[in-house]
């Protein structure tokens, strides 16, 4: 589904994935769903009359294994490079002895996902070519590493996990498998600053109109 020219949604195991393209630089994939999604992912490339060596990169909005658990199968077939934020690549690294010590939804879900062999940092301010520079916000929360993608030409945000659009009411990041909530309100009252009239979430609709408004709103609540 084409969200604006050179952006794409496409439903990857698990997640909404998105595809940005720019004449130069090619593809980038931003999340790849969970493990075993690079079928999916091709069979979209070709009703687009596209390859997957096209993919010059692949962005994760986090490290969770509905949005990296693919990295590894779409990486060997592309050769793309790997972003995620060092916060992230460093939560994954957790060992079996400091979930012990501290149990919680997050902690074990990062023992269990299998991290990138190499990624590069995906670092506040970063920017990529496609649509007119996408700026890199780091908005942690969901977890430490937690991204979000600015496309301020088209006035549009891509938040992975970072916010919940249920019913037609935007709220907050899930409770129970965020790492801290304190952090991820703190993360939304940022994002309610920028100009944006179009969201788009990893496991929800597009909010396409009003964006701003329901940003200032949430941020409000926290």
């Amino acid at each position: 589904m084409e969200i604006v020219p050179g952006l794409r949604a496409v439903r990857l195991i698990g997640v909404n994935a998105f595809l940005l393209d720019d004449e130069d630089d090619g593809l980038t994939l931003v999340d790849a769903g969970h493990r075993g999604s690079s079928r999916a992912l091709q069979r979209n490339l070709a009703r687009m009359g596209r390859r997957i060596e096209e993919i010059r990169r692949i962005v994760c909005t986090h490290g969770h294994p509905d949005h990296i658990g693919g990295v590894h199968e779409i990486a060997a077939a592309s050769g793309a490079e790997i972003l995620l934020h060092p916060a992230d690549r460093a939560r994954l690294r957790i060992s079996l002895r400091e979930v012990l010590a501290a149990p919680a939804p997050g902690a074990i879900v990062a023992l269990l996902t299998r991290a990138p062999a190499e990624s590069r940092p995906a670092l506040e301010g970063d920017r990529l070519p496609a649509l007119g520079g996408t700026r890199i916000l780091h908005t942690p929360g969901h977890t430490p590493g937690s991204i979000s993608l600015h496309v301020e030409r088209e006035r549009l945000l891509i938040v992975g996990d970072m916010l919940e659009y249920r019913s037609g009411t935007l709220g907050p990041p899930n409770a129970f498998f965020s790492d801290d909530l304190g952090e991820a309100w703190r993360s939304i009252a940022r994002l309610a600053e920028l100009d944006v009239e179009t969201i788009l979430f990893s496991h929800y609709p597009p909010l396409r109109h009003g964006a701003r408004a329901a940003l200032r709103a949430l941020a409000r609540e926290g």
